[in-house]
C-alpha cells in the first residue's frame, strides 16, 4: 500500500489559509482534524487535510464559534456515519442561519441526526437553506443537553476568542481579558497561558510574560511553545544557558520544529559552540530547505567548511600530523 504524499507544511498551510501556525498546531494537538498524513501530527498535511481545515476556516469566517464545530463533529463522529470525512461534509444551513448541517445518503440532516425536509422554492429551484423540521423528542432531549455547556467548554471559547483578538495589535488588551478568563475557569489551562505570554511578551511586558510562561511550565512541563517561549525571554534577559535548557526541552518533545533549530544554532554560535550550531544549522535545512533562514543557514555552514579548512592548512603548515590536523576540528568542542 502506497502511503500518502505529505504535501504540505504546517508553513504552507499558515500562508494558503491565512492562519497563525500557533492556531495551527493547536488545532492538531487538540485534534480538530484527523490528519491524512502518515506519521505524527506535525510531519505535514495532506491534501484531503487542507480541504478540512479550509471548511473549519470558512465556517470560523462566517461566525461559526470553533466550541460548536467541535460539538458537531463530536456527534457525527458519535454516530458513526459513512462520510468519507466529516469536517468537510459540515455547512451551514444557509446564509442567513448560523446552523451546521450534513448531507448524507441522500438527506440533510442536523448534525445530531436532526432530518431536514427540503422544499423546491417557486422557480423550481432546490434551496437547502427553506426546510422544515422533523424533531424527535430524543433528539430535542439531545439538543437540550449540548447547549448546556461546562465551565471547560466555555474556557474554550474564551481560548479561541483569544486566539482572533491576538493577531493584532489593537486588540491585544481584549485578547488578554480573554485568556485571563479561560484560566480563571480552567486554571490549568496551559495552552491559555502561553498565549497569554505570547501577548505579553509583543506587548514589551518581558517580566510578566516570563512569569505567565513559568506557570504555564509548571501546569504542563513539556509544553513546545512555552518552553520556546521563554527560552527567547531568557536569552533576552542574558540567561543563555538556562534558555538553552528549554530550547532543549522543546526540542525534546518537537525535533521537528524548524524554528528551533534556528534559535539553537544561532545561540550555539553565540556560546561558541560551532560544531553544535553547523549540526542545528543542518537540521533546519533538512527540515525546510527553502524556509526564510534557508541561504543564512547555507552561508553559515558554507563559512565553518571554510574556517575548517583554514585551521587544517594552518596545522598541516606548522608540521603537524595528520591527527593533528584534526585538532582544529576538536577545537571547536567548547560545551565540554
Amino acid at each position: 500500500m502506497l502511503a500518502l504524499v505529505q504535501d504540505y507544511s504546517i508553513g504552507d498551510v499558515a500562508r494558503i489559509l491565512k492562519v497563525s501556525p500557533r492556531r495551527l498546531r493547536y488545532w492538531q494537538k487538540t485534534q480538530l482534524v484527523e490528519s491524512a498524513a502518515p506519521g505524527e501530527l506535525h510531519d505535514g498535511y495532506a491534501f484531503r487535510d487542507l480541504v478540512c481545515l479550509r471548511t473549519v476556516v470558512s465556517l470560523l469566517e462566517k461566525g461559526v464559534p470553533l466550541q460548536r464545530i467541535r460539538r458537531s463533529l463530536e456527534m457525527l463522529r458519535d454516530r458513526e456515519l459513512d462520510l468519507e470525512d466529516p469536517v468537510a461534509a459540515l455547512r451551514l444551513l444557509d446564509d442567513a442561519s448560523d446552523r451546521l448541517v450534513v448531507r448524507w445518503d441522500g438527506r440533510l440532516e442536523e448534525t445530531g441526526g436532526q432530518l431536514l425536509l427540503e422544499f423546491a422554492s417557486s422557480d423550481g429551484d432546490h434551496e437547502e437553506g427553506r426546510a422544515s423540521e422533523v424533531t424527535s423528542l430524543a433528539e430535542a432531549t439531545r439538543s437540550d443537553a449540548t447547549a448546556r455547556s461546562s465551565p471547560a467548554d466555555d474556557a474554550l471559547e474564551w481560548f479561541e476568542r483569544g486566539c482572533d483578538l491576538d493577531t493584532e495589535p489593537a486588540s491585544w488588551d481584549q485578547a488578554i481579558e480573554a485568556y485571563e478568563r479561560a484560566i480563571e475557569l480552567a486554571p490549568e489551562y496551559a495552552d491559555a497561558y502561553c498565549n497569554l505570554g505570547a501577548v505579553r511578551y509583543n506587548m514589551g511586558q518581558r517580566d510578566e510574560a516570563r512569569r505567565v510562561f513559568t506557570t504555564c511550565l509548571a501546569y504542563e512541563a513539556d509544553h513546545i511553545e512555552a518552553n520556546f517561549n521563554l527560552a527567547n525571554v531568557l536569552e533576552e534577559q542574558g540567561e543563555d544557558e538556562l534558555a538553552l535548557a528549554h530550547y532543549r526541552r522543546a526540542l525534546t518533545a518537537d525535533p521537528l520544529y524548524p524554528d528551533l533549530h534556528i534559535n539553537l544554532a544561532l545561540l550555539y554560535e553565540k556560546l561558541r559552540r560551532e560544531r553544535h550550531a553547523s549540526e542545528h544549522w543542518r537540521r533546519y535545512l533538512q527540515l525546510d530547505p527553502h524556509g526564510s533562514w534557508s541561504d543564512v543557514a547555507r552561508l553559515r555552514l558554507e563559512r565553518k567548511g571554510l574556517d575548517r579548512q583554514t585551521l587544517e592548512r594552518k596545522a598541516d603548515g606548522s608540521g603537524s600530523t595528520g591527527s593533528g590536523g584534526s585538532g582544529g576540528s576538536g577545537s571547536e568542542r567548547s560545551d565540554a
